[in-house]
């Protein structure tokens, strides 16, 4: 039966049970409410899921779509319109996923103001999924901001002891981005009215699609929007916001943080940098590919040297997204789909990495690996659970990331925008450090000697943490042993972009270029001694 509305009601959902909180004072009902409204949540968009039918086109609008006209007056083209297409239906899955298993990694985590931390994350969660279905840039962007006060709150609030530090950081690094953004939305809305919508500004991201950005001014917008996304993701040297943020944010901001938040940037590249300005894109491809290899080398090495075991996987997300923004800028089939799938592979494992570390913070009040060593004996299980992880996350063949990873670098080898071999080879050594720095932490944490008598009596993962584990487990088996049916619901939409960009950029092309290439030429100027002047046409006139 179908649900009337289903893509709002996913969207806003989560803000109900925000309010709802609210007005309950006992702690028990509210982290029971942010649970059911939650669960409640991810269930709703399990039929976003099995309503997306991926052969129907997206070229004309997206499907599930919820659609309102009635914010602005007539003379312009800014509504609320949201729907589901192959790019943002397995971000939405993720975003919906993850706030239940938030909820539970922050039961005994957070102890204090627990009404304030529960309703930020719900509006949180609203915020993300809003920039996911939107399909007006306005309003995009209007969901994009919404994200950073509640973000800004819980670290700021129930972050460690720099945790005024690294939340300014945040806010300041991504509002320079966005407002930088807002420009280009606000000329490229003119310039698209004046083109395609009889005068009318427009922020419909299928009216936009329509108009040939010229040459000319091509090469700004994208750098506008593509600074800002690059911040959001964050591309190598816009990062150096993450690590702060990462390490004091408590383990729920952190899973959000890594899972879904940064997946806005690299989002907001295929879905608005790529279509729109293909050429600027093309042209700055290369860059872009070289500052993405250097942030998966970077990262990786930076990660290998940590003591903090959070602060090195805050450093192992600008090595894993510097492969997505790769895969997004060779241009091919294989690269995009693996980038997108690279997206959702990343939230489940390094959102598993951070809820584990964060349990042993839970447990001992520290993240120093050599506060550690020999966890192995005393507990097995999270053990095995940090062990199945970092295999995920390293890229380890028949687990989720391989299969990201593997069809970036096969796309970005057969690129013919890149054109780098020696990029290839250089990104696929960050798998290799990958699994150095990740094993090397395991090793440190879990097994040697017993250092510690603290440490010999730990208790294992209870049944809760258990239960919040457990779905990204199977998914990280299930992404990696059967891509296929993930990979069958982003490939037509990413096969549409594509030809969309080739189409626009031939057309960008053709505009730049007059039909007949003599008709414009101006004529030869006489030659001097050919010149002759009619004295009687110089006399005044009286």
């Amino acid at each position: 039966m179908d649900i009337p509305y289903l893509t709002s009601l996913v969207i806003f959902l989560p803000t109900v049970g925000a309010l709802l909180t609210l007005f309950m004072r006992e702690v028990s009902s509210i982290r029971w409410t942010a649970l059911a409204t939650t669960t409640l949540t991810f269930v709703l968009s399990i039929g976003l899921f099995v309503g997306y039918d991926p052969s129907v086109s997206t070229a004309i609008a997206p499907q599930l779509a919820d659609v309102s006209s009635a914010w602005f007056p007539e003379t312009f083209d800014v509504k609320y319109f949201v729907g589901i297409d192959g790019l943002s239906l397995l971000l939405v899955m993720l975003t919906t996923l993850l706030g239940p298993i938030v909820v539970l990694s922050s039961w005994t985590y957070i102890t204090k103001k627990q009404k304030g931390y529960y309703a930020l994350l719900l509006l949180l969660q609203t915020g993300i999924t809003g920039v996911f279905t939107s399909f007006d840039l306005f309003l995009f962007y209007i969901f994009f901001e919404l994200t950073l006060i509640p973000m800004y709150f819980i670290i700021g609030v129930w972050g460690g002891k720099d945790r005024i530090y690294a939340a300014v950081k945040f806010v300041i690094y991504t509002l320079v981005g966005s407002l930088l953004m807002l420009v280009a939305i606000l000329f490229l809305g003119y310039e698209a009215g004046a083109a395609v919508n009889n005068g009318v500004f427009t922020t419909d991201w299928y009216k936009l699609l329509e108009y040939n950005v010229p040459l000319a001014t091509q090469g700004w917008l994208f750098a506008l929007f593509a600074f800002s996304f690059a911040i959001k993701v964050p591309l190598f040297p816009l990062h150096t916001w993450l690590p702060d943020a990462h390490v004091q944010a408590p383990t729920g901001g952190s899973v959000i943080l890594a899972g879904v938040l940064l997946k806005m940037g690299t989002y907001g590249l295929l879905r608005f940098c790529l279509p729109f300005f293909p050429n600027a894109a093309q042209s700055g491809a290369l860059l872009i590919g070289i500052l993405a290899v250097i942030g998966i080398i970077y990262g990786a090495l930076i990660a290998r040297v940590q003591d903090d075991a959070k602060s090195l996987v805050a450093y192992s997300s600008v090595s894993h997204l510097g492969f997505v923004v790769l895969g997004l800028f060779a241009f091919t089939t294989e690269a995009m789909q693996g980038a997108v799938i690279q997206m959702v592979n990343h939230g489940l494992s390094t959102g598993a990495l951070f809820l584990l570390v964060g349990m042993l913070y839970e447990r001992r009040h520290t993240r120093l690996m050599d506060d550690y060593g020999g966890l192995a004996a005393s507990v097995p299980v999270l053990t095995t659970l940090m062990v199945f992880s970092v295999l995920a996350s390293a890229g380890m063949p028949g687990l989720n990331g391989f299969v990201g990873e593997f069809l970036i670098l096969l796309g970005s080898f057969k690129s013919t925008v890149l054109d780098s071999t020696v990029l290839v080879v250089f990104a696929t050594t960050g798998v290799i450090l990958a699994a150095v720095y990740l094993l090397h932490m395991v090793y440190r944490t879990f097994f040697g000697e017993l250092d510690h008598e603290a440490n010999a009596n730990m208790a294992d993962v209870n049944g809760r943490e258990l239960l919040l584990m457990a779905p990204l487990v199977v998914l990280m088996f299930v992404m990696g042993f059967f891509p296929n049916p993930f990979l069958r619901q982003t490939q037509p939409t990413t096969e549409f972009l594509l030809e969309t960009i080739e189409e626009k950029q031939a057309a960008a092309l053709e505009q730049a270029e007059p039909s007949d290439p003599t008709a414009e030429l101006p004529a030869a100027p006489p030659e001097m001694d050919e010149v002759t002047i009619d004295a009687e046409k110089l006399k005044m006139q009286p």
